[in-house]
């Protein structure tokens, strides 16, 4: 059972940022907002500059150096440092934050209930959830003074 929830609810908040992202880039265009350029590209090339960063540490996963079977569903072999997951909710978040601020408030939440879900769930370390959520944050607030 206790697997079986932590499973869902990581799924649940990961489905629910990656439809919330683009529902609010349809209403920004929709409603002829110039922030839409913004929020499309901050978190695609923050997801970019990330994903590249990460394959170059390379760094291994929990269940990697313990041997342990991790309770979220996972058999990729490193590039666990920073979490993406936790990044992508968390630079949406912040982007979203400046559209809406009970929206970004509530996924910022939602992100911070995933972190510590990635972690109990086995397949991030502490330090890699933090510093997804610190580059996340960081390259929202950029993206949108730069």
């Amino acid at each position: 059972m206790y697997v079986k929830t932590i499973n869902q609810i990581n799924n649940f908040i990961t489905f629910l940022v990656y439809v919330t992202y683009p529902s609010v880039l349809i209403l920004l265009i929709y409603s002829g907002d110039a922030r839409f350029w913004r929020v499309l590209l901050t978190p695609s090339i923050s997801f970019v500059l990330v994903s590249i960063f990460r394959s170059y540490v390379n760094a291994p996963r929990p269940y990697e150096i313990t041997g342990d079977i991790p309770i979220i569903n996972k058999v990729a072999k490193g590039k666990s440092f920073p979490s993406r997951h936790v990044f992508s909710a968390f630079v949406i978040a912040t982007t979203l934050y400046f559209i809406s601020k009970p929206l970004g408030i509530f996924l910022i939440l939602a992100g911070s209930l995933l972190a510590i879900l990635r972690v109990i769930g086995g397949v991030h370390f502490p330090k890699d959830v933090i510093a997804g959520a610190i580059i996340g944050i960081v390259s929202g607030i950029l993206g949108f003074y730069l």
